[in-house]
């Protein structure tokens, strides 16, 4: 989540608020004493200007390997599976990994270094930011089968799991999608996507605003959220408002990751400034529209990461291994790791800047190393990382 600061960066998007206080500050032709109080208030939603260096909210480096981050990333192979706009990945219990293409709403089998056709998910209307999208396994997966999706359809984003089956010459056969959650709302962007079961054995789902800036502080509508729910779509229990939401205040969820406690933090994208790395609690208000990155506003939660240049992130897929985060950057073209502590993180620290493109999801390999799936390289591949050392 972010807002522009006074001053845009060079290319960047003006939002319509910034530029109605600037009309009205020029209209009144206002002496200096005015002026500090209009660019106060101009200010006082974000953390700092986009030309600031991301940073944590406890002193670590941002320029090297960090506390807990010693080893920097190793790429150990190259997978050009010939994948188009790929957006989420899972492994199945006997090593086949599972991976969903947004536009083409294929789910495609990858083993021994190959890709192959599973089938497509019927249903699915890609559109912008749109179309199929995020992936989770069952936690009883080697009884049940169950393949969790989040996708767009015609009418909105939902959730659907159906049977994945491994058939007698080893390729997995589609069973017919089951719809168990609806209603999520849909826009060209900021459809939010990511779907994964936590600890508790409940689904956790990140969801966008779909530009609508009255979701994300009602508690009663699904946009600008986490959800929390059962497996058959039901609002969890001990869910804090009695519904499926979980935290609000979101503007675009794009990860979801639990630390070695049990702890869930979440990715975000923001407007103009201020991508986010967040702490989650249940029934806590990040505070978009109202606020974004670290403002210390009494009433929200304060990103744990700011990163105020969208050139430098753009945060999609989020793992965490150890007491390390690793973050895929979509426009700052990057890996990120941030150190954690606790509940505190260090300032983060860029690998593989502008070397491999895009990349939209970080998904941990079972051997403990990790896949980077790339975006919009027409055709997409993976990085397969070695594990942390």
């Amino acid at each position: 989540m972010r807002k522009l600061p006074a001053s845009a960066p060079p290319g960047g998007r003006v939002s319509d608020r910034t530029q109605a206080h600037f009309r009205a500050f020029a209209a009144a032709k206002p002496t200096a004493g005015a002026f500090a109080v209009c660019l106060a208030v101009l200010l006082s939603g974000c953390t700092g200007d986009a030309n600031d260096a991301p940073t944590g909210n406890i002193t670590g480096t941002g320029t090297g390997a960090g506390p807990g981050n010693a080893t920097p990333p190793e790429v150990v192979a190259r997978l050009d599976l010939q994948l188009d706009i790929p957006w989420a990945a899972v492994f199945l219990p006997n090593g086949t990994a599972v991976v969903s293409e947004r536009d083409s709403a294929l789910l495609k089998a990858v083993r021994d270094g190959r890709a192959t056709t599973i089938g497509q998910v019927p249903g699915v209307a890609p559109g912008g930011e749109g179309g199929l999208l995020g992936l989770a396994l069952s936690p009883g997966f080697p009884s049940d089968n169950y393949l969790y999706l989040y996708f767009t359809s015609a009418q909105d984003n939902r959730i659907a799991r159906l049977k994945l089956t491994e058939q007698p010459d080893g390729s997995l056969d589609l069973g017919d999608p089951e719809v168990v959650f609806s209603g999520i709302p849909k826009a060209s962007t900021h459809n939010g996507g990511r779907i994964r079961f936590g600890p508790d054995g409940f689904l956790y789902v990140g969801t966008g605003d779909s530009q609508r800036r009255e979701q994300p502080q009602d508690r009663n509508a699904l946009g600008g959220k986490i959800l929390r729910l059962t497996p058959e779509g039901d609002p969890a229990p001990g869910n804090p408002f009695g519904n499926a939401v979980y935290s609000l205040g979101h503007r675009n969820v794009q990860g979801l990751a639990w630390d070695s406690a049990g702890r869930l933090w979440s990715s975000e994208f923001g407007p103009d400034v201020n991508d986010e790395l967040n702490l989650i609690e249940p029934g806590a208000n990040y505070g978009w529209p109202a606020v974004t990155g670290a403002p210390h506003r009494e009433a929200y939660r304060d990103a744990k990461v700011v990163w105020p240049s969208t050139a430098d992130s753009s945060p999609s897929g989020l793992e965490i291994a150890g007491s390390t985060a690793y973050l895929g950057a979509l426009r700052g073209q990057r890996l990120w790791t941030v150190s954690l502590s606790g509940e505190e993180a260090s300032a983060p620290v860029a690998y593989f800047t502008r070397e491999y493109g895009r990349i939209r999801d970080v998904i941990r390999t079972p051997d403990g190393g990790f896949w980077l799936l790339t975006n919009n390289k027409n055709p997409d591949f993976v990085l397969v990382l070695a594990p942390p050392g």
